[in-house]
């Protein structure tokens, strides 16, 4: 890990976090520890709780109160080198356009987002070269300013290609630089030159254990442990497999159903973020998970009965868990 003195001078910094829930907390919060100034933008209560005593960060090997800055503006953004785009995708595009008039036109965004469309919903924004980016970690806020680390942290970051998407020309060196930075904040960060294939990859994991674990109330490993509720995931995995193959995404798995298998294993007390969100009273993105392969799958003359099932089954969960809480 590089010095405090030297990743405080980075060029990539200063940081700022947009939608500092568990994802934005987890990254910004292992930058702040590595020197980096950071802001987190986050809710009122969060903020709060981070500005008077720090970010309680309780990870598998540490936990420690993390001193880093909070706010409840998007103004804060102003400044910002790097910006770690976080928000929930159902607030994608009205954040970006929101963040528009503080965003200085040199900064790079980094998407770090569940789904596969967001680098093109940002983008109809903002100007600034936004890198696509795969996240692998589980997390939750356990409280006001505390944050819970289960498992993972590892991000795989590149340029899309996809047709419909402008990623503002991101160079080779820019990529290095970002996962060198992360990196020295004991992020593992990987290149790659198939990211779009690689978030298709996550995004065959969203749609195979999201709604299951929401519908189930249930971690990951019991999911694993029961043959039944694997076979379930395996074919909502054989329809994104489809649905990618026709959309002419090269996914960097020869058998990407092993994927299904290897994420029950190693996120075995994790649960989604749509069982977190449903528990909380908040809206979920299964929208933007099983429902965008859905719509996908239906412009592409692709059949995903399973997916839509899922999805239509967390939606019907979500609304009576929103009465519930009026």
């Amino acid at each position: 890990m590089a010095n405090a003195s030297d990743n405080a001078s980075n060029p990539l910094a200063p940081v700022a976090v947009v939608g500092a829930g568990a994802v934005g907390c987890y990254y910004g919060g292992m930058l702040a520890r590595a020197g980096v100034p950071v802001t987190l933008i986050a809710r009122p209560a969060h903020a709060e709780a981070i500005n008077a005593a720090g970010l309680h960060f309780e990870a598998e090997s540490f936990d420690e109160q993390v001193r880093v800055s909070a706010a409840t503006e998007l103004s804060a953004v102003a400044g910002a080198r790097l910006v770690l785009f976080c928000v929930k995708t159902r607030d994608t595009e009205a954040t970006a356009a929101a963040l528009a008039p503080y965003l200085p036109p040199d900064a790079l965004v980094l998407d770090l987002q569940n789904g596969v469309d967001n680098v093109r919903r940002i983008q109809q924004h903002l100007s600034n070269p936004v890198i696509a980016t795969v996240v692998y970690v589980a997390a939750s806020m356990a409280g006001p300013g505390h944050l819970r680390h289960a498992g993972g942290g590892s991000l795989v970051i590149g340029e899309s290609r996809q047709d419909d998407v402008r990623t503002g020309d991101v160079q080779a060196d820019t990529l290095a630089a970002v996962a060198r930075l992360l990196a020295d904040a004991g992020v593992p960060c990987k290149v790659s030159e198939n990211i779009d294939g690689e978030l298709w990859s996550k995004f065959l994991i969203n749609c195979s254990f999201n709604a299951v674990s929401a519908l189930g109330r249930s971690r990951y490993g019991r999911m694993a442990d029961s043959e039944t509720m694997m076979a379930v995931m395996r074919r909502a995995a054989r329809e994104v497999v489809a649905v990618a193959q026709a959309a002419g995404i090269r996914m960097p798995e020869s058998d990407p159903l092993k994927i299904v298998e290897r994420a029950g294993q190693s996120m075995a007390q994790a649960t989604s973020s749509t069982e977190q969100d449903i528990s909380l009273g908040r809206p979920t993105e299964i929208d933007d998970l099983n429902g965008y392969l859905v719509r996908k799958g239906a412009a592409l003359g692709i059949d995903t009965p399973v997916n839509q099932t899922l999805h239509a089954l967390v939606k019907l969960r979500e609304a009576v868990r929103l009465d519930e809480g009026r």
